[in-house]
């Protein structure tokens, strides 16, 4: 079994606790479904927000979804200018019989245009 990374975007519409973790949790469920995770595979996720994300840790969305034995850890995301707003980014480090090549990234709503290249 080897460990593969696995990212993922979402954006949101507005910058509360409950549309934090409602999206965090669409995007994480997303990526577990795309890629057939058990969640006891999940050695540990890295969240980030941009700067106008600030009324909840994403990372509590991951303990609502009983990832409890992984580790997290939430960051604020680089700022740069005319980049992407209100986009939470994660990266899932996940024990699998897969390599790198065979996951899926997960990019939804206004975050697809980050991976513009894993549009089908």
């Amino acid at each position: 079994m080897s460990v593969c990374a696995i990212r993922g975007a979402i954006t949101i519409e507005e910058n509360t606790k409950e549309n934090i973790l409602e999206n965090t949790s669409l995007l994480l469920k997303e990526i577990i479904h795309k890629n057939n995770i058990n969640i006891d595979d999940i050695i540990s996720i890295t969240f980030t927000a941009t700067d106008d994300i600030d009324a909840a840790y994403p990372a509590v969305a991951a303990r609502n979804l009983n990832i409890t034995k992984a580790a997290l850890l939430c960051f604020q995301e680089m700022k740069v200018i005319d980049s992407l707003k209100m986009c939470i980014r994660v990266m899932l480090l996940v024990r699998s019989s897969k390599s790198q090549d065979q996951v899926h990234h997960v990019y939804l709503k206004n975050a697809v245009v980050l991976r513009p290249d894993l549009i089908h």
